[in-house]
């Protein structure tokens, strides 16, 4: 599941279970030896755990022999051969560490190292996995635990908020960093997040120093989002997003997207205005019902007096409305201006219809493109201004 949640230390403490009984051998398994010996890894742990104990290291094999004669050792499957090292090995516990990391013939290959004494009966047998989604074995990892339903596999899911130890409030914000997939596999623990979705594609949008000046330019805004909380760590964005056409080709100018009070959406929308210049038409998303005319009409009256400015209600599916910029940026025809909030916006994109993350993005850019197709231009000021 999510990293952070304590799966690789709480499978140390499992292979130490049984460490006081005599012939008990237990094997912990990464894909490479750095993977092992990397600070924090489970090396680190284990010495940090047992060197103040009566434990004693031995580095040539890897492994901690404890008084009662008991191991544990660590080791590594880089190659898919080397799952036969341990072919006259007998382990009462063996733990893959990452196990989307192996492939799965490594995995099932290693239950044959899997034995007891008559007389150790009371030691149970053990295989026991920690993971995060995606890597290489993803998929076969997924099927075998987390849409099995045969008994003895069982599937746990990890949280960050598992971890008492962990400053989640300063992880999350570094997961924040992340793409998409990886943020929502990392954070959330998602296993069933794709790679791509299928609407669009990053290498689609071509991204250029400027637009033409003479271009015609709209602002579309989504004011969706609401302040990060306790309660929601990852609500909605206010997202505008300023899009302008010339010559058959769409240009994505600009996008600007905050987490909010209501008064700082609305100064947030003022000053973006005031930037633009009022060359720029401004449109909203208009929320349905009588609630979503008075806002509309608030923006109008109060936000943006002396602007041209639109309230649009949204029709249609999200994946409806989004089809005729994903048609022109298949065609080569819609091109990003050099921005820092151009990786973000591509993440976004390429994930769009697989149900994670967020779509503000996308939805303004479906109602800028809608905008310059179907309202014809009021004004042509040179940049915009």
């Amino acid at each position: 599941g999510a990293a952070g949640g304590g799966k690789s230390f709480g499978m140390f403490l499992a292979a130490l279970q049984y460490v006081d009984e005599p012939g008990y051998a237990a094997l912990i398994l990464r894909r490479t030896f750095s993977d092992l010996s990397l600070p924090g890894a489970l090396l680190d742990i284990s010495q940090q755990q047992l060197a103040p104990t009566d434990a004693d290291w031995h580095a040539q094999s890897n492994t901690w022999r404890f008084p009662s004669g008991a191991t544990l050792t660590f080791g590594y499957l880089e190659r898919e051969a080397q799952k036969y090292r341990y072919q006259s090995s007998e382990f009462q516990f063996v733990g893959f560490d990452e196990l989307t990391q192996f492939s799965e013939s490594q995995y099932r290959y290693l239950f044959s190292r899997l034995r007891r004494l008559k007389s150790a009966a009371h030691v149970p047998i053990r295989m026991r996995t920690a993971s995060n989604p995606g890597g290489e074995g993803h998929d076969w990892v997924r099927a075998r635990f987390v849409d099995s339903n045969v008994a003895g596999r069982i599937f746990l899911p990890s949280k960050i908020s598992d971890n008492p130890h962990l400053d989640e409030a300063e992880y999350r914000k570094t997961l924040e960093n992340l793409d998409p997939v990886e943020r929502e596999r990392l954070m959330n623990g998602d296993w069933s997040v794709r790679e791509k979705g299928s609407m669009f594609h990053r290498e689609w949008f071509e991204i250029v120093d400027a637009a033409p000046s003479n271009a015609r330019r709209v602002r579309f805004w989504d004011c969706a989002g609401t302040e990060e909380s306790k309660r929601n760590r990852d609500p909605d964005w206010t997202c505008g997003l300023r899009m302008s056409t010339a010559q058959g080709i769409y240009y994505i100018e600009h996008v600007v997207r905050k987490r909010l009070t209501a008064a700082g959406v609305d100064a947030l929308v003022k000053q973006t205005a005031n930037n633009d210049g009022r060359g720029v038409c401004v449109y909203m998303e208009q929320e349905p019902g009588s609630a979503g005319k008075r806002a509309i009409d608030y923006f109008r009256r109060t936000v943006l007096p002396g602007y041209v400015f639109r309230g649009v209600p949204s029709t249609g599916s999200k994946m409806v409305r989004a089809a005729p910029a994903a048609s022109q940026a298949e065609a080569g025809n819609v091109k990003l201006v050099r921005g820092n909030w151009n990786d973000k916006f591509l993440d976004e994109v390429e994930v769009f219809g697989l149900d994670i993350g967020h779509d503000d993005q996308v939805d303004t850019m479906s109602g800028a493109f809608d905008a310059l197709l179907k309202h014809p231009p009021l004004m042509r000021v040179a940049g915009g201004r």
